[in-house]
């Protein structure tokens, strides 16, 4: 049997396509391992949404050019990266076999007998990327979390962000097979389905049916079961009060709700084409917060994009003191190749951006500390993930709101749900004990 291996880099979209790679891989015969030097394939699934990517992606080819030497692996690149540099990096990387664009990984067995038969150098595949993928079945490492695509594609052109260029236009998936994937995820034992999309509250907008990302959510829970429903990323300007509606009056929608902010600015969120303003941010939080209690929201932030002034930081310090976040996903800006923020004047000196960055941090871990000990005492019902990395006699597990828990707890709890009732707070963690 051969075995092959895929290195998988970015967001959760790639994750969830790192999966079906998996299942095409077993299909095809091979033992899947996590040792690239005894793999016979690698596949690298590959991101490009940070121009430090591919420092690492040239990095690990540097690792494969020995493996390959030693027992002629073949080399594939999927992902973002691919879908950029297309023909340019089996050029660069003469080691390179395969090159194939996100929308092409159904096209893996036909790429590897073509390799294999010795008639080809390189199989490059980076077209279609404005069509919808055929659906492929998915094999999770996961015992517990299922993901699904409903959207493909940006329609959004935020200036820093290459996501629309590398993924195509905006795509939804026909909901009838949304719906059968997820009765077939929960069927089989799944507890976490975790929605997917650059902007997946636009769902719905390039299909002639009516369905919009409401009547989704709507549909998925009235799928029987005991499971819980996430989503990422929606937009601020697609969230509106329909979507608002059904998650409040839906338990089995997660109380973890990933709002994206990007700047507090309203200047600043002009100049990064993000349609909302700081005030519209600021009351879309409250009315998600009034309208859905005990809701926790996270969101993105840049710090340091072109022409950002210290007042302009000042309004993205007074947004998260005002909202709250219970995390935030904090960056600095870099310029990405081939958006329109990258060629913008008024570029941020690096140290001005590190100072920001971490005033910025220290407010949010303040929130997060607050956000946190509200939980005293309160019993929450937890997804059990299983025993915890750090410590592996107790078991650490997830509320609705995706805080982690420690608890102690027989590790066949795995993928249930439990009770646990806090009993201390700390900024990331909760503590507690399985209660009736």
């Amino acid at each position: 049997m051969k075995n092959a291996a895929i290195v998988t880099y970015g967001c959760q979209m790639n994750v969830n396509e790192s999966a079906k790679i998996k299942k095409i891989l077993q299909n095809m015969g091979y033992n899947i391992t996590e040792d690239v030097s005894e793999a016979d394939a690698v596949f690298l699934n590959t991101c490009t949404v940070r121009e430090g990517a591919a420092t690492q992606i040239y990095g690990k080819l540097g690792e494969l050019k020995v493996v390959r030497e030693k027992r002629g692996t073949i080399i594939g690149v999927t992902g973002c990266f691919a879908q950029e540099q297309g023909e340019e990096l089996a050029k660069k990387f003469p080691i390179i076999d395969i090159v194939m664009g996100n929308q092409n990984i159904g096209k893996i067995p036909v790429a590897l007998e073509k390799i294999e038969s010795g008639d080809f150098k390189h199989v490059i595949y980076t077209g279609e990327e404005d069509e919808l993928p055929p659906r492929l079945d998915t094999e999770f490492d996961s015992k517990k979390t299922a993901s699904i695509p409903i959207t493909y594609g940006c329609n959004n052109f935020c200036t820093y962000c290459i996501v629309p260029y590398v993924r195509g236009r905006e795509r939804s998936v026909p909901m009838d097979q949304i719906l059968d994937e997820v009765k077939e995820f929960v069927q089989k034992g799944y507890k976490e389905i975790v929605l997917l999309g650059q902007n997946v509250n636009s769902y719905g907008n390039d299909l002639e049916t009516g369905e919009n990302f409401a009547t989704l959510l709507e549909e998925i829970c009235k799928i029987e079961g005991e499971y819980l429903v996430r989503f990422v990323s929606p937009h601020p300007k697609d969230f509106g009060d329909d979507v608002i509606d059904v998650i409040a009056k839906n338990e089995k929608i997660a109380r973890s709700l990933h709002l994206p902010l990007q700047s507090g600015s309203s200047k600043v969120l002009k100049l990064m084409n993000r349609k909302y303003t700081k005030e519209q941010y600021i009351e879309l939080a409250e009315k998600i917060k009034s309208r859905i209690p005990g809701v926790a929201l996270t969101a993105d932030i840049i710090v340091g994009f072109p022409h950002e002034t210290e007042e302009d930081f000042q309004d993205t310090l007074d947004v998260v003191s005002k909202v709250k976040f219970d995390t935030a996903f904090m960056f600095m800006y870099s310029p990405r190749k081939g958006t329109a923020a990258a060629t913008m004047d008024g570029q941020i000196d690096q140290e001005i951006k590190k100072e920001r960055l971490k005033r910025l941090i220290d407010l949010q871990n303040e929130n997060a500390k607050e956000t946190s000990s509200a939980y005293k005492d309160k019993v929450e019902r937890v997804l059990v993930d299983g025993l915890s990395k750090k410590n592996k006699e107790v078991l650490s597990g997830r509320t609705s709101t995706n805080k982690v828990v420690i608890f102690k707890g027989d590790k066949e709890l795995e993928g249930t749900f439990v009770n646990v009732k806090i009993n201390e707070c700390k900024t990331w963690s909760l503590y507690g004990e399985i209660v009736e």
